[in-house]
């Protein structure tokens, strides 16, 4: 895939800003998510202070947590609990609902966000028949895009315990014969998500009667499916950035602890910032890296854009709003289809074009 650039060590600069002075790119509404996002947490952090019972996280995902949100944005949250449960808790969660209820838009109407979610059921029921749709969706989404609101202990105590399930129980990540170490366990289930989200869109489209689809299914190629490639580059970088000889050790002390606090911080980064961080090692891929995060800087112009169209509506709204029977005529939708089309084509030459060591480890464990 290249070789590894100088500037692309350790270093202190966000790896996004890395990317884009390394490719000329210039991604200012990604820039100002970037900064808006932190100060609506902070926001909501103040508005809910004081409401975390015992052994509890006030956690929030989607575009809030991956740095990408705008005024717009919905608020998906959950009172994460792990510990004995009281009846404090559902206390909790209601006055949780009741302050952000004034402030900003809550989740959807699926529930499965806005609620108390137990660790118990995080933890124990992974691949099991009481393992839910919304279950799985939580899980991975605490791993892949996830931000607690005050007190983060009970959040990373959850997600500590789900990575060694993943790491303890995966015996072939540690036989010492493999070239290449990729967590099984874990990558099946981050896939398994994948694929739980998509059919999602189907089963939602239906429900809903085709209320909301053309927003959805522009997200879902751009954010859904972001977050589902940074955690396919979490299970790769345990064979990219971890040597031989940390494998050997981690192998014959049986303790995968290390292992565990190397996902933690592929996983602390951002989905966005996940894949700066991968491609500003490799110079040869720089341009298609600038036009994939292009694609997705005009995913986000679309996103904020406050600007009525024809319609009367922002472009957010009139998506949200569109009927399907007018998708394949309408100006809005056709612009969101062509950069959703950018944005895949540049996704597919980084993953599956011959010659790269992503396109190897795509093959290897991402398809079959």
């Amino acid at each position: 895939m290249g070789e590894q650039t100088p500037s692309s060590r350790e270093s202190k600069e966000n790896p996004i800003d890395t990317l884009a002075r390394l490719t000329g790119g210039d991604w200012k509404h990604l820039r100002s998510a970037r900064e808006y996002s932190p100060l609506r947490r902070n926001e909501l952090q103040t508005a809910l202070s004081g409401l975390e019972p015992t052994d509890t996280s006030v956690v929030v995902f989607g575009s809030l947590a991956r740095d990408e949100a705008t005024i717009r944005s919905d608020t998906d949250w959950t009172l994460v609990v792990d510990g004995i449960a009281v009846p404090e808790h559902l206390d909790a969660a209601l006055e949780i609902q009741r302050r952000l209820a004034d402030i900003t838009k809550g989740p959807g109407i699926e529930g499965t966000f806005g609620d108390l979610v137990f660790s118990h059921q995080i933890l124990h029921w992974i691949g099991g028949e009481d393992d839910s749709n919304a279950n799985t969706t939580r899980r991975m989404l605490l791993l892949l895009e996830s931000k607690p609101l005050g007190n983060p202990d009970a959040w990373n105590r959850v997600i500590n315990n789900v990575l060694s399930r993943y790491i303890r129980e995966d015996r072939g990540l540690w036989n010492t014969e493999r070239s290449r170490r990729v967590p099984h366990f874990l990558l099946n289930d981050i896939s398994r998500y994948w694929r739980i989200v998509v059919v999602d869109l189907a089963y939602k489209q239906r429900t809903r009667a085709n209320k909301g689809y053309a927003l959805r299914s522009i997200k879902l190629d751009f954010s859904r499916k972001l977050t589902f490639v940074s955690g396919l580059l979490a299970c790769y970088s345990c064979h990219l950035d971890i040597d031989p000889i940390e494998w050997q050790a981690m192998s014959e002390g049986q303790n995968p602890q290390s292992l565990i606090e190397h996902l933690r911080a592929n996983f602390a980064m951002t989905p966005l910032e996940a894949l700066a961080y991968r491609l500003v090692r490799y110079e040869t891929v720089f341009p298609v890296a600038k036009r994939l995060f292009d694609s997705y800087d005009k995913f986000l112009a679309l996103m904020a854009d406050e600007q009525p169209g024809r319609s009367g509506q922002t472009p957010r709204e009139h998506l949200d709003k569109l009927a399907v029977e007018n998708l394949e005529t309408d100006d809005v939708f056709q612009y969101a289809r062509q950069v959703r089309q950018e944005f895949g084509t540049a996704l597919r030459e980084l993953f599956l074009r011959p010659g790269t060591e992503l396109y190897d480890l795509t093959i290897e464990f991402g398809v079959f």
